[in-house]
């Protein structure tokens, strides 16, 4: 039965077989679990929570390394090489911690923006859910500070600005411009001057002294749609408009950062020809869609009812309430299927990739951004929340190394 409800997620679009196999599975399961004990119990306590394709490797490997180690017919040298594989690659994860926290501290932005969320360990832990490869360093680096200045900029338009001042901020990232900022507050100054400090380290470090200028254009125009669509949710909250959900998933994957994030990861895994980064990118837009879509709602999911008692803008939960006139248990239900539908088709472009195997390492890395927000999202708002048990748990795979003895 575990197996079977693993393997029921990596169902394609029509295979109604696995869906029944999934809801059979899991109707057992939770039947049969408090009967079960040991290894046994374990294996279907964590399936049951959150299914390995959905699990992110790496955060998940110190649990598979524990529960191998309570087998009876264990092989002691293959534990003990994993254990010491898990700490060299960690040492590898410790050090761009440090490194990234060094740069974090130079940079001084939290003390000159004090409304915003100081998260370096959250970001850094994205980044190393999306690409925890020990050769993947300068990607996790560049990703943390992404992930950082998505969250800064995200408080820039919820929490701090005006939608005047939002508009105006707007207007000078897209042009790319200083001098479109004279008019605002010296914190979204600020902000400003270090987002585009940052843009251009990352494409520096891309293309170096070569291509970093042809890299540009394409990092702030993802800076940008992001920007435009976190100003349409502005818009939408200061003129009490409520969206139907198609009409805030239509901006939402966008908004979410999926794409962001995505077209900065694929110029460290992608194809490298800089002409074909436009074209290749709209290839996989489904992929980059669907994925950005599991990241929203994931997030809406496990933070819906904080926003609704802030008062914060709508989320899919409270735009498909309202929209069906349906309980919020019947929402979270429609949003969770969403979710699967979402799989299946991320599911179809993974297992069709045989005509372009160059893609594979920058699929790998997008699907991986997915299962980052399962995860942490997983029991609540495992982001937001500073000393949750996810985040501990997760935590303790970049800080605590494994005995060897």
């Amino acid at each position: 039965m575990i197996e079977l409800l693993e393997a029921s997620h990596l169902a394609l679009e029509g295979e109604n077989i696995l869906v029944e196999a999934k809801a059979f599975s899991t109707r057992i399961l939770r039947e049969r679990v408090s009967g079960l004990d040991g290894r046994l119990l374990k294996r279907a306590v964590h399936a049951l929570e959150l299914p390995m394709h959905w699990r992110v490797q790496w955060f998940d490997i110190k649990w598979q390394i524990g529960l191998y180690e309570q087998q009876e017919d264990k092989q002691s040298n293959l534990l003990e090489l994993a254990k010491l594989n898990f700490n060299m690659v960690q040492a590898t994860h410790q050090r761009d911690l440090r490194e990234i926290s060094r740069w974090w501290r130079d940079l001084g932005l939290i003390e000159r923006v004090d409304f915003t969320r100081d998260r370096l360990v959250e970001s850094f832990l994205c980044a190393l859910g999306l690409s925890a490869g020990p050769w993947f360093s300068s990607l996790r680096k560049s990703l943390t500070k992404v992930v950082i200045f998505v969250l800064v900029i995200d408080d820039v338009y919820d929490l701090y600005g005006s939608l005047e001042e939002l508009e105006c901020f707007t207007a000078a990232i897209t042009r790319w411009d200083s001098e479109q900022i004279q008019q605002l507050p010296e914190c979204m100054k600020v902000c400003f001057r270090a987002l585009r400090d940052v843009t251009y380290e990352i494409a520096y470090d891309i293309g170096k002294d070569e291509d970093w200028h042809q890299v540009l254009p394409h990092l702030t125009k993802a800076w940008v749609d992001f920007c435009k669509a976190l100003l349409t949710e502005a818009k939408w909250d200061s003129t009490g408009h409520r969206p139907s959900l198609e009409e805030y998933l239509s901006n939402a994957w966008t908004s979410s950062s999926g794409p962001l994030i995505m077209s900065h990861a694929y110029y460290y895994v992608g194809h490298k020809k800089l002409e074909d980064v436009a074209d290749l990118l709209q290839t996989n837009k489904d992929l980059i869609y669907n994925v950005s879509v599991i990241i929203r709602l994931c997030n809406d999911l496990g933070t819906s009812a904080a926003e609704r008692d802030r008062g914060d803008a709508p989320s899919s939960v409270a735009c498909y309430m309202r929209e069906a006139n349906v309980s919020e248990d019947v929402a979270r239900r429609h949003i969770k299927e969403l979710i699967n539908q979402a799989w299946k088709s991320i599911n179809a472009r993974c297992f069709s990739n045989a005509e372009m195997p160059f893609l594979r390492p920058f699929i790998d890395v997008t699907v991986n951004a997915a299962r980052v927000v399962h995860m942490l999202y997983q029991f609540g708002d495992g982001f937001g929340v500073q000393d949750g048990d996810i985040r501990r748990q997760i935590l303790s795979t970049v800080i605590k190394r494994l005995p060897l003895d």
